[in-house]
């Protein structure tokens, strides 16, 4: 989960098994109940369409927050940026610069998802030091 900016709000690495509706429901219900309930709409790709929007919906004690999901329209031939969706892509291509990241070089996890934090507060880092 990004921001608007590309930055990290949270991670969720999952089993290739596990069907990002699913993945995407751990990810925010951990992270709207706990750190982030003043967010108010939060954008997704066609892959979460279905009941993870009522679900989100759903959420008691954050119930403004909105799941607008972000679909491609079948009448576009080709590639063509879609409003919002680039936001992730984009943050992907930058946690690709890191040599470690290209590959699935960890055993473990929580091993993955250290090194993409890692990889995320030098991004942060370079911004700030300019």
């Amino acid at each position: 989960m990004v921001d608007t900016l590309g930055f990290i709000l949270g991670l969720l690495i999952t089993d290739a098994s596990v069907q990002d509706r699913d993945g995407g429901w751990k990810l925010l219900s951990s992270l709207l109940c706990r750190a982030f309930g003043w967010l108010k709409l939060v954008w997704a790709d066609g892959g979460y369409a279905g009941k993870l929007v009522e679900q989100v919906a759903a959420i008691p004690r954050h119930c403004k927050v909105r799941l607008e999901i972000v679909k491609r329209s079948d009448k576009v031939c080709g590639f063509t940026v879609l409003p919002k969706r680039w936001i992730v892509e984009r943050t992907f291509g930058w946690l690709i610069r890191n040599r470690r990241l290209v590959r699935d070089y960890e055993a473990n996890i929580t091993h993955s998802e250290s090194m993409i934090y890692v990889a995320m507060i030098k991004l942060m880092l370079a911004r700030l030091a300019r």
